[in-house]
């Protein structure tokens, strides 16, 4: 049973850790079908570490504590009466998220990176360290001239591709956005504003100035993540997070009960 709604499901943005891993895979192997035969796309992977400080360092202890072979030491006199203080319990930072995302390298001795697809994550578009890392990686991809594809399919959090949001004009700043940056086009971008009535597109992956550009077609991608992922048990009767509004929260009430997703809610009594 395909989803209800024609391009990107906002009902599967909860599902986001199994989406996004479909989404980079299912990308990779499109676009190896269609790439020169002397580049190859390959799945990577980066490690989005919070609450560090901004200057990696080496860390050294002041003391070490070593096993040793023979016999124990007896305790220091009067150790065993001495008052232990209580600490102050911090609750810690989660642990390490894992984020993937698509390369294109050529076959060449040293590898060189084309373009590199990413697929944004909440951690990506909330304010924190991830996000922090994400954008300083997007400005070393540019600074470097390799090519990059942002596809942003997550309604909630700050705007971060690589388009100011200046730039773009009210009516476009849709739900869902992909832009594309050429290595070799410092100064032009192409935008792709998706409503959530539209089907999502197909857009161009740039590869090399000489290189002919090859498709993604992104609602396949989107429908094989549902069927795959066997979300034909999403609960449609459900509220979303964030919700929709206006006239969009209207047309996806309608479309659900047309489609038999939802039930028209009883209103209550007036008291």
């Amino acid at each position: 049973m395909p989803s209800p709604f024609p391009g990107m499901d906002p009902y599967l943005e909860k599902h986001w850790g199994d989406v996004h891993a479909s989404l980079v895979t299912y990308a990779r192997n499109q676009l190896q079908k269609v790439l020169p035969k002397d580049l190859r796309a390959r799945v990577e992977e980066r490690v989005v570490i919070s609450g560090l400080s901004r200057a990696p360092r080496s860390l050294y202890p002041d003391v070490r504590v070593i096993e040793t072979e023979g016999k124990r030491r007896r305790a220091a006199k009067g150790a065993a009466s001495v008052a232990i203080a209580e600490p102050v319990v911090i609750e810690l930072p989660d642990e390490p998220e894992t984020q993937t995302f698509v390369e294109i390298r050529d076959l060449s001795a040293e590898s060189r990176v084309v373009t590199v697809l990413e697929v944004l994550s909440p951690s990506n578009k909330k304010p924190s360290d991830g996000q922090e890392q994400y954008l300083r990686k997007q400005l070393e991809l540019l600074q470097a001239r390799v090519s990059l594809v942002e596809l942003d399919l997550l309604r909630e959090g700050d705007w971060i591709v690589a388009v100011p949001l200046d730039a773009v004009k009210p009516k476009l700043r849709t739900t869902y956005r992909v832009v594309v940056r050429r290595g070799w086009q410092r100064f032009q971008a192409d935008y792709y504003p998706i409503p959530l009535t539209d089907r999502l597109p197909t857009v161009r992956v740039p590869l090399r100035p000489t290189d002919p550009e090859v498709p993604l077609d992104l609602q396949s991608l989107i429908d094989q993540c549902y069927e795959d992922g066997a979300y034909d048990d999403i609960d449609y009767q459900s509220d979303l997070e964030p919700p929709l509004s206006g006239t969009i929260a209207d047309w996806a009430a309608k479309l659900l009960r047309h489609k038999q997703h939802r039930r028209l809610r009883k209103r209550r009594p007036a008291p």
